[in-house]
């Protein structure tokens, strides 16, 4: 065989081989995991592709194991897998595709091999290799596919505009497979998608959120983020994100590129973290800053409050790429809400008050949102990038020893909400969550000890003021 398979993997190809055989078919492994043999990379699942009935060639694999797999099929797809030992096996037959404008959905007939090939995304994708007994092993490749990989491109069989209008989607996963392989689109493959751009319209939210996922998850995502960008991709379901691009001077003043900025801060915390969230985060952290964008006379550019800005925008941007709606999302609002904290710490007198209150805010997720910060310090001025990671190794090491001085991290005041209702007899109210707040702030200002004697006697004073209690009740309490 032309390429280096494990034995078990051979075994399995021989026994699918013999099984086409019995049943009168041709039989190729094809695509993904052919180029990634040639590569070298990792494979964990494996794509046959028959000269007939894919469903039925499945089924009579299956069959021929002394365990059985199940076989899960597709009927009106004409696909079927199984499982064996972590390796996932898909069959399909060879077929023809035709599309309509409005729809990746396509008309599909039975066809060759070459038919099949012709069909595939990219060159690289359409390598087949047979399974069959006369040729076992050869490596059967129309559109020189062998010398694109080689040669480290992506080109697609067909006309680059057809292959493009008939299914949008292969333009993210063209850009995908150049971050994730390292190679480069044939300029007239990039030039494509630019004219095909706005056929990504076309496609489910969740299928591109689910390519964009995979470019965030690589070594290096700015790679895919740009040609994205650069491609009118990016404008097309994400504009939000373009809007951060460019940079604007008046008077000599200008600010930097947000996006490009924002770009080195992703492959920063990716050479940090493997965490996609956390990714986004750093997507995310500036977003708020073209809707906070001033011009100061006398001082320049400014972006107040974009990180509140950014936070409110985070579930929106959600919802329309159909990201998940839950905790995931709460911890990405959160880190950009608070991602100016610990460097607004490094810049001014570092007090107890204002550890102990980053701490209580960030709570578990405080490791993840230094990464974020540490992440941000980007300048090509490598004085000033020195200088700023010195004095944020200050912060951190003054929120280590806040940390295991207060134990503030995760706390909860000393007195529940529960306690205060029933300490001054009141039904849940506006009242109860002032005077559970007052008791939060002091300690977190240093006001009182964090002890329930402390928060106890400051409730009484508390109340007090609020007119919840009068002179002689505190005296009696």
């Amino acid at each position: 065989m032309d390429i280096a398979c494990t034995p078990e993997e051979l075994k399995l190809f021989e026994r699918i081989g013999r099984v086409a055989q019995q049943m009168n078919l041709e039989c190729y492994l094809i695509g993904g995991f052919v180029r990634d043999k040639l590569l070298n990379r990792p494979t964990k699942d494996a794509d046959i592709v028959c000269v007939g009935d894919g469903i039925a060639l499945a089924h009579a694999v299956a069959e021929s194991f002394p365990h059985k797999p199940t076989v899960s099929f597709f009927k009106n797809f004409g696909t079927a897998h199984f499982k064996l030992h972590g390796f996932d096996v898909e069959f399909v037959g060879a077929r023809k595709e035709s599309y309509l404008a409005h729809s990746r959905k396509p008309e599909v007939t039975t066809g060759s091999l070459v038919d099949d090939q012709r069909r595939r995304d990219f060159t690289v994708n359409a390598l087949a290799i047979s399974l069959n007994k006369s040729n076992f092993g050869t490596l059967v490749d129309p559109f020189n596919g062998m010398q694109d990989l080689q040669d480290k491109i992506l080109r697609t069989p067909l006309d680059p505009d057809i292959t493009f209008s008939d299914d949008p989607l292969r333009m993210m996963r063209g850009i995908r497979f150049a971050n994730q392989l390292g190679f480069d689109l044939l300029p007239e493959t990039f030039e494509a998608i630019q004219r095909n751009k706005e056929r990504i319209k076309i496609v489910s939210a969740e299928r591109i959120t689910d390519e964009l996922n995979k470019i965030m998850l690589t070594p290096k995502p700015s790679v895919g983020l740009d040609l994205l960008y650069r491609s009118g991709l990016l404008k097309e379901f994400f504009w939000q994100f373009t809007a951060l691009a460019g940079a604007e001077i008046v008077d000599g003043k200008g600010h930097k590129d947000n996006f490009y900025h924002t770009l080195q801060v992703i492959d920063n915390v990716a050479a940090r973290s493997n965490d996609l969230w956390l990714r986004w985060a750093a997507l995310l952290h500036d977003i708020g800053k073209p809707a906070t964008k001033r011009f100061e006379e006398g001082h320049g550019w400014t972006f107040h409050g974009h990180d509140a800005v950014g936070e409110r925008m985070v579930p929106k941007i959600f919802k329309q790429l159909k990201l998940p709606l839950n905790d995931r999302m709460k911890y990405v609002a959160k880190l950009v809400a608070l991602h100016l904290r610990p460097i607004s710490l490094s810049k001014e007198d570092i007090t107890d008050s204002a550890m102990r209150r980053l701490l209580f805010d960030a709570g578990d997720d405080l490791d993840d949102l230094m990464i974020l910060c540490e992440s941000d310090i980007t300048s090509k001025n490598k004085q000033k990038v020195k200088r700023f990671l010195e004095n944020f190794e200050l912060v951190k090491q003054r929120l280590r020893e806040v940390e295991e001085k207060d134990r503030i991290r995760n706390w909860q005041p000393p007195i529940t909400g529960e306690e205060i209702m029933s300490m001054f007899h009141l039904q849940p109210s506006r009242d109860v969550g002032t005077l559970k707040t007052a008791v939060r702030e002091a300690i977190l200002d240093g006001i009182i000890p964090n002890n329930y004697e402390a928060a106890h006697a400051f409730l009484l004073e508390k109340a007090k003021e609020l007119g919840l209690i009068d002179n002689k009740s505190t005296h009696d309490s």
